[in-house]
């Protein structure tokens, strides 16, 4: 199957709220990719990160289930305590597979996954956080033709985890956090 559509991997631990609201906030309701989110939560609680966000914007927001296929304009959310996947057929898998930088969900599966899958209609964006938890994936994603943001130091809350991807020398643009939608706009609508 071929991909004619862009698939949009955001990433934050601490400080992503804040950061990922901004950029959902700011896309119109017909953005013509599916978004992949990873955020790094306790694994003992229930998430509420897809009520609260679906509060934020006028995408359709929702927990990511397995063999689920992507829709434009919709944003899926993995679930706690598990790594969510990209098949080639555009459909979405969840994994136990061991944690990977102590985490699960982690950005570096799905990034890697997402870079199998899509290639160079893939579009990566790291956000705050306080690990290097993406950096990796980013080197798949950027390896295959896709496109890297980054979240610059003065907007992010902890700049570790951009950090590390723009450590790598992978990452096509380093942003302001209220840059990112827009340039997200124009990324997908090339």
């Amino acid at each position: 199957m071929i991909i004619n559509y862009y698939i949009v991997v955001l990433t934050a631990s601490a400080g992503g709220l804040k950061a990922l609201s901004e950029i959902l906030s700011n896309l119109p309701k017909d953005f013509p990719a599916p978004i992949a989110v990873v955020q790094h939560l306790s694994p003992d609680y229930p998430s509420l990160l897809a009520e609260i966000l679906s509060r934020r914007t006028p995408l359709l927001v929702k927990q990511a289930e397995a063999g689920e296929l992507l829709r434009p304009g919709t944003v899926y959310i993995a679930p706690p305590n598990q790594h969510l996947l990209v098949n080639p057929d555009g459909s979405l898998e969840l994994s136990n597979t061991e944690k990977v930088r102590h985490v699960r969900p982690a950005a570096d599966v799905l990034f890697q996954s997402v870079a199998d899958s899509f290639q160079e209609k893939a579009i990566a964006v790291v956000l705050t956080g306080m690990d290097g938890d993406g950096a990796m994936g980013i080197q798949a994603i950027k390896k295959m033709g896709g496109m890297v943001i980054a979240q610059d130091e003065a907007t992010s809350q902890f700049f570790s985890m951009p950090n590390a991807a723009i450590k790598t020398g992978d990452v096509d643009f380093i942003l302001p956090l209220d840059a990112i939608a827009s340039t997200l706009l124009n990324l997908v609508n090339r």
